[in-house]
């Protein structure tokens, strides 16, 4: 938090007077755990922060952004923004608190979704708002599919065993699987593929 003199201190101070706890009282439906919501902080402190005149501006200072893939095969975009929070007094004071946010969705959400948990524990921690419990695990999860499992070395050497070592037949049915390089199999393809090589080499 970046010091400063002014009201914003004493404005601080008030809120968290007044905050009183904020409980866990939605459900991960998924995960059958409870949790806060950022509209529970918002709808506990937005009150609050208008009797002592605090009003908060969030600057994104870095983002990143992926996609992954669930269990099920659906596409996810995975965001992670560092975001800081300045919490401005009427006379212009501030404090400012860094977080980091991470949210994961199916559509075009998972910006908004970082940027709601980054505020949410920004909240917690600058108000050092009570809870139930110091865990607080974020409302949506996803299992995401576990990276595929590769072909051992011995096992790219028998693919070119089988082939009498003809490299242009194995790039041939490499590329018809969708592989570039012997290396880049799959487990899941390797039977397959042999077995493509053995007809072609009969032939």
């Amino acid at each position: 938090m970046k010091p400063e003199s002014g009201m914003i201190y004493e404005a601080i101070t008030g809120i968290m007077s007044e905050i009183g706890v904020i409980g866990k009282n939605k459900t991960n439906t998924s995960q059958n755990f409870k949790y806060r919501g950022i509209d529970d902080v918002m709808n506990a402190l937005q009150p609050i922060l208008v009797k002592y005149g605090v009003f908060v501006v969030p600057e994104i200072l870095e983002q990143t952004r992926e996609e992954r893939t669930s269990r099920n095969g659906a596409a996810l975009i995975y965001s992670i923004c560092k975001i800081m929070f300045s919490f401005f007094a009427k006379d212009g004071s501030h404090v400012s608190a860094i977080t980091i946010g991470e949210g994961m969705d199916s559509g075009d959400k998972a910006t908004n979704k970082a940027m709601a948990i980054a505020f949410k524990y920004a909240c917690f921690q600058v108000f050092c708002i009570p809870t139930e419990e110091m865990k607080d695990p974020d409302s949506e999860s996803h299992e995401l599919k576990p990276p595929p499992q590769l072909i051992s070395r011995k096992q790219v050497k028998e693919i070119f065993a089988l082939s009498g070592d003809n490299k242009i037949l194995c790039d041939e049915i490499l590329e018809k699987f969708g592989y570039s390089k012997s290396t880049d199999i799959e487990q899941g393809d390797y039977d397959a593929i042999c077995k493509e090589i053995q007809t072609r080499a009969a032939a």
